[in-house]
């Protein structure tokens, strides 16, 4: 493996007994079917506190994304709430380098939540649009070590909800992972059409 694969300090470690299976986490969870149970009903209560409790009916900002992070994940690991410190892929695919998250997120923030947010008075097609956008953006940054997919998905869902609509269906998705994985790569060369597609599908259009 590569070094710039590697995690630096805590985000690189794997917790004794896990088989290098489970990040070192501060709960001692050695197995992966636990850990992910773990990640599961913390990001339940997450949900409930943001979209039901303390719905944000404001712009958002790149500090929600922390916040949330922090909140969901601050009792499992070190790192939660904090860039990522290494570089990462999928399927082949490298999401966005760590020495340039900061900048990027500086103009995901400007160009993105500063642009759509607060999303009451959209109208449909614009919130396919803003929806589509913001989360192509978002998931090409990969900004945390872990949570990245999962976290874009409530920043989706806050969106909706500030537009009146329910939080997404993301069965379609899931069960289609490549179309899903497409429409990223073909974000990347600022061609949203294929997730404005997935995104009218999800909100049940």
């Amino acid at each position: 493996m590569s070094n710039r694969y590697k995690a630096d300090g805590a985000q690189g470690e794997s917790q004794a007994g896990s088989n290098g299976q489970v990040l070192a986490n501060r709960l001692g969870i050695v197995d992966i079917d636990e850990i992910n149970e773990a990640e599961l009903l913390l990001l339940q209560q997450l949900y409930e506190a943001v979209l039901l409790e303390d719905l944000p009916d404001r712009k958002l900002v790149a500090a929600d994304l922390f916040t949330w992070h922090r909140r969901w994940l601050g009792n499992l690991y070190d790192w939660a709430g904090q860039l990522r410190t290494v570089n990462v892929s999928k399927g082949g695919f490298l999401f966005a380098n760590v020495e340039f998250i900061p900048k990027l997120l500086q103009e995901f923030e400007r160009d993105c939540l500063g642009r759509f947010t607060p999303c009451d008075g959209l109208s449909s097609e614009a919130l396919v649009e803003a929806l589509a956008v913001t989360h192509v953006e978002i998931v090409l940054i990969h900004p945390f070590r872990e949570g990245n997919g999962r976290l874009s998905r409530l920043l989706a869902d806050v969106m909706a909800v500030q537009a009146g609509h329910e939080p997404l269906d993301y069965s379609a998705w899931d069960a289609d992972k490549e179309a899903y994985f497409s429409a990223i790569r073909a974000g990347q060369a600022n061609d949203y059409a294929p997730m404005r597609r997935l995104v009218g599908i999800a909100l049940g259009g």
